[in-house]
């Protein structure tokens, strides 16, 4: 038995955590057994961005066995949408049967203001691919983002006194930002918030079969709607700034939803 699949045998982790650009502190509430470099396992690529660290911690949130992945690759990257979402085959064949997205986004909506999170309801995939190419893999996508734990995570975060908006999420291309007009493009198609990731690896997710809940920290507001510049520091230090709410906010829910199931 190798190292891997000793840890595997020990955690028996259903949950998986895939942290987005700047939110690598909510490892900080994590009690960990183990790290693995995604460079040390077959076929996963890393990310060349800021703030994806690329490995995964292998340990407990809340008393629950959890898999984290410490950052993803992205399509902007140059990556196929196979590569982007190898992440989640991967976990998925460890034996996680829940996984959590997380990523940095721009907030559309002037009631969704920055540093505070959104729940993932729905998306837009806008980013002109889909994992599924090259197969008949007609998969239902009506209730992307579990009810079930959407309703889980909105009940802990009013107890915790977190900040926790629900809305659509647009998942585009980049890696260039929205322009206004793209913007106002996107908020008449009914989107709270746009990144460049999540999208894809959700599809993948539940064609898997995997229950999924989403998480966008809205890091800025998106182009037109503030006047400042936009710029990656800001992502990742407004990230920075959020992660101990979601920690809290998996660390308290987690458990609960386990036993809800």
């Amino acid at each position: 038995m190798n190292e891997l699949e000793a840890l595997i045998s020990d955690l028996h982790p259903e949950w998986g955590i895939v942290l987005g650009s700047g939110l690598g502190a909510v490892i900080e509430s994590v009690e960990i057994v183990s790290e693995v470099a995604y460079s040390a396992t077959d076929g996963l690529p890393v990310s060349r961005v800021t703030g994806h660290a690329g490995k995964f911690i292998f340990g407990r949130l809340g008393g629950v066995p959890v898999v984290i992945a410490q950052g993803r690759v992205h399509l902007y990257e140059g990556r196929t949408a196979g590569e982007v979402t190898a992440g989640v085959r991967f976990l998925a064949g460890l034996g996680v049967r829940r996984l959590v997205l997380t990523n940095a986004a721009g907030t559309l909506n002037p009631r969704f203001a920055p540093g505070t999170w959104m729940l993932l309801r729905d998306h837009l995939n806008l980013t002109g691919a889909s994992p599924l190419v090259g197969g008949p893999h007609f998969i239902d996508m009506s209730e992307t983002y579990s009810p079930r734990l959407r309703e889980k995570f909105a009940s802990v975060a009013a107890r915790e006194r977190i900040v926790l908006h629900e809305g659509v999420y647009a998942g585009v291309l980049g890696p260039q930002y929205e322009t206004p007009a793209e913007v106002r493009m996107l908020q008449g198609f009914g989107a709270d918030a746009v990144g460049m990731s999540t999208v894809l690896e959700a599809i993948q997710a539940r064609a898997l079969g995997l229950e999924v809940a989403g998480f966008s920290c809205l890091t800025n507001w998106a182009a037109g709607i503030g006047s400042a510049p936009l710029a990656h520091q800001e992502v990742l230090a407004t990230g920075a700034q959020a992660a101990g709410d979601l920690a809290r906010l998996l660390s308290r829910a987690l458990p609960q939803a386990a036993i809800d199931q």
